[in-house]
């Protein structure tokens, strides 16, 4: 059987346990038409780059299926109709990666190393030398200086 690599994202105002019941209820849609589910990973509570159905944020969840077509054509049917569900992935893979996912190794060395979700890559130290100034104001309604220049009349023309 063809084996799929399937992520969704959930609304962020359900809990985590509730998504691990969306979790089962999508497995026994994948073992009724004969399929099965390896391993599911739960990435957390993480930001959106852009709203996706008015959300900020999104529980994500990973699901490593083997299953035939049918049953990944049923289980994004069943998603479609889910209101909890805001976007979902299925890829089609040659093998399931084994370990954990490359989020998760992300997450955890961000947690060794010590470091939030920006960590200290973005940090720019104290700034204590702008003294709350903003840099030099510039006036809007400024205009640059005109300088009078003479221009030099055409070949065979002389200037008033």
């Amino acid at each position: 059987m063809p084996l799929y690599e399937h992520v969704f994202l959930a609304r962020q105002d359900i809990s985590a346990q509730q998504v691990e019941g969306l979790v089962d209820s999508f497995r026994s849609i994948i073992e009724s038409n004969g399929g099965s589910i390896g391993k599911t990973e739960y990435w957390g509570v993480r930001s959106l780059t852009f709203r996706i159905k008015k959300n900020r944020k999104a529980h994500f969840e990973l699901i490593n299926i083997d299953a035939p077509p049918a049953a990944i054509t049923e289980l994004e049917r069943q998603m479609r109709l889910s209101t909890d569900v805001i976007r979902f992935l299925t890829v089609r893979v040659d093998e399931h990666e084994a370990g954990p996912s490359a989020m998760l190794r992300r997450s955890e060395r961000d947690d060794r190393d010590g470091r939030g979700d920006r960590g200290d890559r973005f940090d720019r130290g104290d700034r204590g030398d702008r003294d709350g100034r903003r840099g030099p104001r510039r006036d809007r309604d400024a205009r640059p200086e005109v300088v009078d220049v003479e221009v030099a009349a055409p070949a065979g023309e002389e200037r008033a």
